[in-house]
């Protein structure tokens, strides 16, 4: 930053390099909408009120609003790499993200974060990283990784890092476990995420007390209004898979409740549905149409978000920020006429390459390129016939489960009926073997498999189906394409989509990638899965042992709220 320059700018005794002429201009801090210019030097605003520039836009009519700040999400639910994301993100407004790296780090351990770091020196958007602080997220599975205290130190310094991502383990916090504490310890100075779904009361208290300034899995408004009434910043979350934003915001409108401690985040969002609504400006778009007040919306989209995680000069329209502008055709609608980063409009920004991945770079992270698990035994899939059993239950829109108790009767009825299928994980990064079997309600599926190795968080191999042979060979299938999507019927691949960066990422570009992640959707849907449901994203959270109530791992059977395992491991 040239300060001088900047200073000289300011005061017109050089031209800015742009001014945005006759804008409606949404001030943050005062929430009022102001009549102004836009005074743009070497990337920064120096000004606002009336200017002259070496470039003037005329944007009479149209609102200037900053850029949005995403301000929770992993990136690799997109299944692209960090480029392309980044550009998706970029031509919808949001020129500022805050990434866990966690997926990626689960498989790939320290050099995967290193991988990470790189391409977030590269992006054309401000790039965030929470270090990922539960790899594996609990000691119920077998991750590809384990990441310690120490290895986190390591990437504490990177300017690209705010902090410690979110804390899982919500076990190993209240029960002050040591390597969890260290782990807060060695980050109390900067940003901790929380995790913390159904949290309550005297727990909920201690866990903010390790240090904990935000959470992001709150799906109802109470939920939400407690954690604010305990100091806790609520990132209202609107994804593929998880909606909570009507029921938070409808909650905030009927109350009138303060929004300065709320922001947007994705968590996981598909890049088709990226491309076709956008991430933050979808939030506000919903938000806006629930009713609440425009500048409140587009405050949780910028301000809001810049102070929670200590953003300097980002999020606002003033002097001294980073030049980071949304105009808007309309307000209410959120309407993109166009965006400009670091006071280049989006349109001039040339997108980084998609990293390749040559041979020797393959080399030195091989654990994001192989598929590897032990020979599954023929009855890998069969379950011991019981008088009852405990069956995950799918809740359409959300990535809670139920835990049901079911007798053998109703379970084989679903299983003609089609209600209930099998649900089956794989350890697949070390051959150890490891591997579970159970029933679950809800997902659909007339006749077949489907599979993927985006298995959250370990991201082992995750299959669901009607049968045990479409089962087997929808497992040997992902291993063939070293990771991905896949749907089986009757011994044949019917749908594929191979993801070959650690089994959750692809190096196709957007163009190329989307039409593909479309098509083997549309034929899971097909298939019979559930309409309501996304039939990869519900699959991949069915792993994740720390949301309630009931999850199976490689290991088992896991029942969260009593953080054990069900009889059936």
């Amino acid at each position: 930053m040239n300060i001088e320059k900047l200073v000289d700018a300011a005061q017109e005794k050089i031209l800015p390099d742009l001014v945005l002429k006759n804008g409606n201009v949404l001030n943050v801090f005062t929430g009022e909408i102001l009549k102004q210019d836009i005074a743009v030097c070497d990337g920064y605003i120096v000004g606002t009120g009336s200017y002259n520039g070496r470039t003037e836009t005329d944007v009479s009519g149209k609102y200037i609003v900053p850029g949005f700040i995403n301000a929770h999400l992993h990136v690799e639910s997109s299944m692209v790499t960090p480029a392309e994301y980044s550009m998706e993100e970029l031509r919808h407004g949001t020129t500022t993200v805050i990434t866990d790296p966690h997926e990626i780090a689960n498989v790939g351990g320290t050099g995967a974060l290193a991988d990470i770091l790189s391409s977030a020196r590269k992006s054309p958007i401000n790039y965030y990283v929470m270090l990922p602080s539960c790899v594996p997220s609990t000691p119920f599975e077998h991750a590809g990784a384990e990441l310690d205290a120490e290895d986190l130190i390591t990437f504490k310094g990177d300017s690209n890092v705010l902090g410690l991502g979110e804390m899982m383990n919500t076990v190993g916090v209240l029960g002050n476990d040591s390597m969890v504490d260290d782990k807060l310890r060695a980050f109390s100075d900067m940003i901790i995420d929380g995790h913390a779904p159904a949290v309550t009361g005297k727990q909920l208290n201690a866990y903010i007390c390790a240090g904990i300034d935000t959470d992001h899995e709150s799906t109802t408004y109470e939920e939400a209004l407690e954690k604010l009434r305990c100091g806790l910043a609520v990132l209202v979350r609107e994804g593929s898979a998880s909606k909570n934003l009507e029921a938070i915001i409808s909650g905030v409108v009927k109350n009138n409740t303060d929004t300065s401690m709320l922001a947007f985040c994705t968590d996981d969002k598909h890049l088709a549905d990226i491309k076709k609504e956008g991430t933050i400006r979808h939030n506000i778009q919903k938000a806006i149409a629930l009713g609440l007040s425009p500048v409140k919306a587009f405050q949780m989209a910028t301000i809001n978000a810049a102070r929670i995680y200590r953003l300097r000069k980002t999020g606002a329209i003033a002097c001294g920020y980073k030049a980071d502008l949304v105009v808007l055709d309309d307000l209410e609608s959120v309407s993109i006429s166009n965006v400009y980063k670091s006071g280049k409009p989006v349109g001039e920004i040339v997108p980084p390459a998609v990293k390749k991945y040559p041979a020797a770079a393959r080399s030195a992270l091989h654990p994001l390129f192989s598929v590897n698990y032990a020979p599954l035994p023929e009855n890998a899939f069969e379950i011991p016939v019981k008088d009852t059993y405990d069956v995950i239950g799918i809740i359409k829109n959300q990535i809670i489960t139920e835990h049901l108790r079911l007798s053998h009767d109703e379970v084989m009825n679903g299983m003609k009926d089609g209600s209930i299928r099998k649900i089956a994980v794989i350890e697949r990064h070390h051959a150890t073997g490891n591997f579970a079997c159970a029933y679950i309600k809800g997902y659909g599926l007339t006749h077949g498999a489907v599979g993927t190795t985006v298995a959250h968080d370990s991201h082992n191999i995750i299959v669901i189906g009607d049968n045990d042979s479409d089962m087997h060979k929808a497992a040997e299938e992902l291993k063939n394409i070293k990771g991905g999507y896949i749907i089986v019927a009757d011994g044949r691949v019917t749908g594929a989509l191979p993801l070959e960066i650690g089994g959750l990422m692809s190096m196709k570009s957007a163009d190329e990638f989307i039409p593909m992640l479309d098509d083997v959707i549309d034929k899971a849907h097909k298939a019979g899965v559930e309409p309501e449901i996304d039939p990869f994203i519900t699959l991949s959270f069915m792993a994740l042992p720390v949301i309630p109530k009931l999850r199976i791992t490689d290991c088992g059977l896991f029942d969260v709220e009593s953080f054990s395992f069900t009889d059936i491991s």
